[in-house]
């Protein structure tokens, strides 16, 4: 006898894929201009940064938590980033790495005051914010800093095959095996779930707790140097608001806030959801105001959609 197929629960298990695809034949019927090769192209290293950002804050998320500094912190990457390349004539490589280890102490900061000194995670990260944007102003002085072509915007460079791309598809990757086939993997959401469980395991919670903020901050930081590239500028000003989307971005692709349930790719699909929504009112000439205005409602409606599935999820 034939096993019979529920379509229900396949519905419910997809509809973050179900989403996406609306959206993205939605978008294709609109304008004609959104299937170009150019325009594909610009939503890939468009959303670079903001993907890295949603997936340091799902991790975050996993655990019960929330960083509210990855918009600051990605501003201080790029701006941090610039400052080495312009003023200190160093190699954009090295200025990486060096924005990147800043990014892992800010994150690996904001953990400590979480895991340690017992804070919640909006306090902890709410101080983080307002640090990261007020270095990058004063590393900035408050206007951006151009760099010269050939420098970091080789990242973004179609000559050495768009190493950006390259990049966010291997963080990608590595994140999806990290959460699907290691104990840490495993530990992250187990503290979501339960985490005097953990507790009681004899598992070391607080190395975890912090390590989760640490990968948000390093994440954070990856994705304003992105920006930076992309525009061959450090700006303290970029990114705001960008901790919200990134909150958005993980609840579309089925992230619950109160922790434990979550996935990395459904969580890329989550920013891509959110990047089609701006492109496709970019495409269509709205102005900037109401963008936010309209982006908003769908997010809301996006949301709502996802909550009423998680709870007929429960009583399949």
């Amino acid at each position: 006898m034939k096993k019979k197929v529920d379509i229900k629960n396949i519905l419910i298990q997809n509809n973050t894929y179900l989403i996406f695809l609306a959206l993205f034949i939605v978008c294709a019927v609109i304008s004609d201009s959104f299937l170009t090769v150019m325009n594909i192209r610009n939503i890939a290293l468009q959303q670079a940064g903001p993907i890295c950002v949603v997936l340091g804050m799902l991790f975050v998320i996993l655990t019960g938590g929330i960083d509210l500094s990855v918009g600051s912190l990605m501003a201080l990457g790029a701006s941090s980033t610039a400052w080495l390349i312009v003023n200190q004539n160093m190699h954009f490589i090295l200025a990486m790495i060096i924005a990147l280890i800043i990014g892992l102490l800010c994150g690996t900061f904001t953990g400590i005051l979480v895991a340690y000194a017992n804070f919640q995670g909006f306090v902890a990260s709410l101080s983080m914010m307002t640090i990261a944007r007020g270095l990058a102003l004063v590393i900035t002085n408050g206007s951006p800093i151009k760099m010269e072509s050939g420098t970091l915007n080789s990242l973004v460079n179609k000559d050495y095959g768009y190493p950006i791309l390259i990049i966010i598809l291997v963080v990608i990757i590595a994140l999806v095996l990290v959460q699907k086939f290691t104990a840490y993997g495993r530990i992250v959401i187990a503290l979501g779930s339960n985490i005097k469980a953990v507790e009681l395991a004899g598992i070391r919670v607080k190395k975890y707790l912090v390590s989760v903020y640490t990968l948000s901050g390093v994440l954070a930081v990856l994705g304003g140097i992105f920006i930076a590239a992309r525009a061959s500028t450090g700006s303290g000003t970029i990114s705001e608001g960008q901790e919200l989307d990134a909150i958005a971005g993980c609840v579309i692709g089925g992230a619950s806030l109160a922790g434990g349930k979550g996935e990395v790719f459904k969580a890329v699909i989550g920013a891509l959801v959110l990047a089609l929504i701006s492109n496709i009112m970019n495409l269509m000439a709205v102005p900037a105001y109401p963008q936010d205005i309209i982006k908003g409602f769908i997010i809301i409606v996006a949301v709502l959609l996802q909550i009423v599935t998680d709870k007929a999820d429960k009583t399949v």
